[in-house]
């Protein structure tokens, strides 16, 4: 540690960074632990430069804090299974990107289970020893801060927690933790509140509900479920309404064919929560000789999880494939805590857990409670609509096996990614770690190929095991609303998931069995499937838990290709064919609405004529409307909310089209709205109600409606709904008299490219790089966003000393 004059002049230096000192005094401990200097740029950037990895990790995790401390810290309470500790039983806790809302005593129940030192430790001792000590260097920095708060170094800042008994340093077991939350965002943690809860129903009733007092044994009948999952999708809702809808992303890679100076570019653009821990913070690492890349990464992530270097650029989206499976069990009719498995009983496992809850008195009780696991995974009931669709009976019960609960991997895979030297390496590190959780990848490089890859964590279900395992008939049940999740039967050892030979471990499909694209012009993905990565050579023969394929693609994905092969060919009025970069950021945020290009004209031809009142005040706001989402769009807001009346949120397909769906056409059907039909007419009038309760004008410009939900008022945002076509995304609920409260969306952007000297990148962070209100980069970047300024990321020295507005140094 540093001595206390070494210390004192530590906080100073740091306190006069704090108010704008360009050169801050420094202070470094011989021989000490962490030595690091943080140098901000423009808008809030924190460009790390370490002599060590833990030093990385110290400087990243002080910066971090500096600008988020209150999100994170609840986040990390709440991975501890600590909420009913400290905010009471009545509270409750969202993931906002899979929508789960679990109350504080479900929560920690949960986490203790799911997240507890046996399930970390793998994660722990896997870990490379380079990143091992960044991850204690960033909680060392984080506790820094913390403590640096605590005494009244930075009045004014983290006014949500400074004061808060939550507000407590960390251990490097919390950042394995987080780690280990993120990697189930898309499998287990949808299912917090079925896993907290699952226990036995002793006793069904002839109408097949629990609780009854009849001994006669009834399970819902496979259409009582059906209907059941129909009428509340429960968890479920993740996969059919959440997943590549509001939690999405786009990204291009262009190979030397694409552009027009043959070099290749990158586009990333992920569609994460504007609120939560997981929205991205944008930071430049650099460790010489092992680490120089520059990109976001989410909260508490201590690495580049999108970003870029000298030698390649990346990005992701969220993937198709499934990452859990179901497995039923057969239980033993005299003991429902025995299943059958191979001829014999096993003991389902019982696992007391003990939590603390703060009592409206401020003191603290105890209460416990026990949960299940089979040897596959924990044990969960699934109620919808009062009905156990995946209920415990006295017969039959379920098991959850989560592949990214035994995903050990996730951090190794971006450690190994931020200190590669080039593309080929970066392709081979994808297959040989195969850390991915749930992400689609693109990358290129200076002079390189364009790469797809969905080599995420799926579980190696191969569609010759679900004919030979499906548990019938409640896997058939489950398919109607989320076609490739595979419910197997548990009973059997040859249904236990497969391993391949080229996996780096089993139970996971390796590279080999993965969609994969190299191409000299351009891959793609948003959220669809892999089919279509590049139409011109669509990708085929993969299992169905890892996608759908010659299926109607989300109209979003629509417009993305079409924008691609109209910028290819030069028919999108915008000059000579092919990319440049500012062309590709011309494109990208045009803000352009895919179902205005196949519906706009049939309603103005055919529904406005006769139309009268309200009605006719809309078509004439619509006839002025530029197809497009941008600030002086008007007619905008009626066409969103017809169209999510005519959907109902549904970004793909419909029947109101009079060109159906054609998996020979994919990119162009459906198309040509039906306007004849009645509920093309009842969603137009709905949708023109919907714009007169909310007390707007239906010719008002989109940016005088839509606002950040979460940062200020004053500044309009551009972009539209999935839904309806929009690539350039800025989601909310419907329309208010609040307007439109923009809560998910772009939020990095990056576009880079290459020449001589090396990367050239710009782009932005939307919400800016503060959740601190005080923070002076609590809404900056918002505003250069919404004037679609695109800033350089300063990435070679001469940038950042050029752009630089604080620097200081930290030792321990």
């Amino acid at each position: 540690m540093l001595h206390a004059k070494a210390a004192g002049l530590l906080l100073v230096s740091v306190l006069l960074a704090a108010c704008g000192s360009s050169e801050p005094p420094n202070e470094t401990a011989a021989g000490g632990k962490y030595e690091v200097t943080v140098t901000r740029t423009s808008l809030g950037i924190p460009h790390i430069k370490a002599a060590s990895f833990g030093s990385l990790g110290y400087g990243y995790g002080y910066a971090f804090a500096e600008d988020n401390l209150c999100v994170l810290q609840e986040d990390l309470v709440t991975i501890r299974g600590e909420r009913a500790k400290y905010f009471g039983r009545n509270g409750s806790y969202t993931i906002v990107p899979n929508g789960v809302t679990a109350n504080n005593l479900d929560s920690d129940y949960f986490w203790k289970l799911a997240a507890g030192d046996e399930a970390i430790t793998p994660t722990r001792n896997t870990t490379l020893p380079s990143f091992k000590e960044v991850t204690q260097g960033f909680a060392d920095g984080y506790n820094r801060y913390i403590r640096e708060l605590k005494a009244g170094a930075h009045p004014g800042r983290h006014a949500a927690c400074a004061s808060a008994d939550w507000l407590f340093e960390i251990s490097a077991d919390d950042m394995y933790r987080r780690y280990y939350r993120l990697a189930l965002i898309a499998s287990s943690s949808v299912f917090i509140k079925e896993i907290a809860n699952a226990k036995p129903l002793l006793s069904l009733g002839a109408s097949g509900l629990p609780g009854t007092s009849s001994a006669k044994l009834k399970e819902p009948t496979p259409a009582q479920k059906q209907a059941a999952l129909k009428a509340d999708p429960g968890p479920f809702r993740y996969f059919t309404e959440l997943r590549g809808k509001r939690f999405g992303s786009n990204m291009y890679a262009l190979g030397k064919d694409a552009t027009q100076d043959g070099s290749s570019m990158l586009f990333g653009n992920p569609h994460f929560p504007w609120t939560g821990s997981e929205r991205l913070y944008l930071s430049h690492l650099e460790l010489p000789g092992q680490i120089d890349t520059m990109g976001a990464s989410l909260y508490g992530v201590p690495a580049i999880l999108i970003g870029f270097n000298d030698h390649f650029a990346w990005s992701h989206t969220v993937t198709a494939a499934y990452h859990f499976g179901l497995y039923e069990l057969t239980l033993n009719p005299l003991n429902p805590m025995q299943y059958l498995y191979d001829g014999a009983f096993r003991d389902i496992q019982q696992i007391p857990i003990e939590i603390q809850v703060k009592e409206t008195d401020g003191s603290l009780s105890t209460e416990k409670r026990t949960l299940y696991r089979s040897h596959y995974g924990p044990m969960l009931v699934l109620e919808a609509s009062g009905i156990p669709v995946l209920g415990w009976t006295p017969l039959k019960a379920y098991s959850i096996r989560d592949a990214n609960a035994e995903n050990d991997r996730l951090i190794n895979q971006f450690a190994s990614w931020n200190m590669a030297n080039s593309l080929d390496e970066f392709i081979r590190l994808h297959g040989e770690i195969m850390g991915i959780p749930w992400v689609n990848t693109v990358a290129t490089g200076p002079g390189g190929k364009a790469y797809y890859g969905d080599l995420s964590v799926v579980p190696n279900v191969p569609n010759s095991k679900i004919t030979l395992c499906q548990a019938l008939p409640i896997h058939q049940v489950v398919q109607l609303l989320v076609p490739g999740v595979p419910v197997l039967d548990g009973s059997r050892g040859n249904c236990e998931w497969d391993s391949d030979a080229d996996s780096p471990v089993p139970g996971i499909f390796g590279p080999g069995n993965h969609p994969k694209l190299l191409r000299d012009d351009w891959v793609a993905n948003n959220n669809d499937s892999y089919w279509l990565t590049n139409p011109a050579e669509p990708l085929t023969g993969y299992a169905r838990i890892i996608g759908d394929e010659e299926t109607a693609r989300s109209y979003r994905t629509q417009q993305a290709i079409t924008q691609m092969q109209r910028r290819l060919d030069g028919s999108d009025g915008l000059g000579a064919p092919k990319f440049t970069l500012p062309l590709l950021q011309q494109v990208t945020l045009s803000a352009k609405i895919k179902t205005a290009e196949y519906g706009l004209a049939n309603v103005l031809a055919d529904i406005c004529p006769s139309a009268s009142g309200d009605e006719a005040a809309a078509c004439a706001a619509l006839a002025q409307w530029d197809g497009t989402a941008n600030h002086d769009s008007v007619g905008a807001l009626v066409w969103r909310e017809f169209f999510r009346a005519l959907t109902a949120g549904e970004d793909r397909g419909g029947n109101f089209w009079r060109v159906p769906f054609s998996a020979d056409d994919p990119v162009n059907t459906p198309r040509d709205l039906n306007t004849s039909q009645r509920a093309v007419k009842t969603a137009f009038s709905a949708g023109v109600a919907a714009v007169k309760a909310s007390g707007y004008a239906f010719d008002a410009p989109l940016g005088s409606v839509q606002h950040p939900c979460c940062i200020l008022r004053d500044i309009p945002v551009f972009g539209g709904d999935f839904f309806e076509g929009a690539f350039t995304i800025a989601s909310s609920d419907a329309l208010t008299e609040q307007g439109y409260d923009v809560a998910y969306g772009n939020s990095y952007i990056q576009t880079v490219t290459w020449n001589s000297q090396g990367a050239l990148a710009e782009g932005f962070i939307t919400y800016s790089q503060s959740t601190d209100p005080a923070n002076p980069h609590f809404s900056d970047y918002t505003r250069e966003y919404s004037a679609k300024r695109w800033h350089r990321l300063p990435y070679k020295p001469a940038e950042i000393e050029a752009d630089r507005i604080e620097r200081y140094r930290l030792s321990e």
